[in-house]
Formats: structure tokens, C-alpha cells, sequence
């Protein structure tokens, strides 16, 4: 049995991120600081990503100071607390193979020190030495002691409500190490 093993690389990945809201949405991006995948007999079977929390970047602010606040407020402890905690990690803990190139996976999602499973559909493509994979990942925010706004948590808050989950959308490439 032969295990081989894809290094992400950082500069050729993209995770984009969408939040939403009662009056519209907010989109952006954040990187990947690290990770892998693995492959038994040209098949996935695991892997782990670090994402760095502080890199969170907002793109459909285009105003420099409410950006800035934006941000400001994205790195508070009412979302990603991101002085005390600098990276978010995904451990995949089962893969099941749904066709050639589409599997599910199962892993734990560890945001602010806090732990829970997680599953997605990925859409894994690779040759000899690289690696390409997609998906979407959708995470309920308030598992992860993200509340603000959260109608699950404060009531009367109209147009301001903010929905629980986000949306986290994966292209990642990743090179055999």
C-alpha cells in the first residue's frame, strides 16, 4: 500500500468566506497557513489544514476606515478573538469516497480552542504530483462562542440580525512532499 502525501501550498490556495445578514451579505477572504492531504492507494484518506484567523481580509467594503473597523471587529472576541488565538485547524477524521473525484469528508473544526465534527463534500482531482481540491464548507458560528447578532441569542434585532452560519469556499492546490 503506498501513502503519499500533498503539502498545500499557501500561494496557489484560496479560501474565500461569505457571511450573511438580514439587509445583504459580506464577502472575503483568509489563508491558508498550512496543511496536507493523504492518499492511500490513490485514494484520500486524510489530511489537516491550519488556517491563519489574523489574515482575514473583507472585499466588498471599499470605504478604507469602515473596512478597517470591519476587521477591527471580525478579529474582536465577539467573532474570531484572533489576539489569543492566530489559526483555526481541520483535522479530517473519516473520508468516504461518493465517486471518482467527489468524496465526503468528516474531520473536527477547532475555532477559539473549541471543537466540533464537521462534514462537507470535496471534489479531490489529482495526477502524480499535485493536487487540486474544492468545496464548500457551511459552519454555525455559534458553536464557536461567535454570538453577535445571533437570533439563537438576542431577541428584537430586526434588520441588524446576523445569520449563524458562514460559508467557507475551498480551492485548494496542494504538491506531493
Amino acid at each position: 500500500m503506498e501513502t503519499q502525501n500533498f503539502k498545500i501550498s499557501n500561494t496557489e490556495s484560496q479560501v474565500n468566506w461569505i457571511g450573511k445578514k438580514v439587509t445583504g451579505q459580506h464577502n472575503g477572504t483568509i489563508n491558508i497557513e498550512e496543511g496536507n492531504f493523504t492518499f492511500s492507494n490513490d485514494e484520500l484518506t486524510g489530511g489537516n489544514v491550519v488556517i491563519d484567523t489574523t489574515s482575514i481580509v473583507i472585499l466588498d467594503v471599499t470605504d478604507p476606515a469602515t473596512n478597517q473597523q470591519f476587521a477591527g471587529h471580525l478579529a474582536s472576541d465577539d467573532f474570531f478573538s484572533t489576539d489569543k488565538f492566530q489559526t483555526a485547524t481541520l483535522d479530517i477524521t473519516a473520508v468516504s469516497k461518493q465517486s471518482s473525484s467527489n468524496y465526503f469528508i468528516e474531520g473536527n473544526l477547532t475555532i477559539k480552542a473549541i471543537t466540533h465534527p464537521i462534514g462537507f463534500n470535496l471534489e479531490v482531482k489529482a495526477n502524480k504530483d499535485e493536487l487540486k481540491a474544492s468545496g464548500k464548507i457551511i459552519i454555525d458560528r455559534t458553536k464557536y462562542d461567535m454570538k453577535f447578532r445571533s437570533g439563537n441569542f438576542f431577541t428584537n434585532l430586526g434588520d441588524t440580525l446576523i445569520y449563524n452560519d458562514f460559508e467557507l469556499d475551498v480551492n485548494l492546490t496542494a504538491k506531493l512532499a
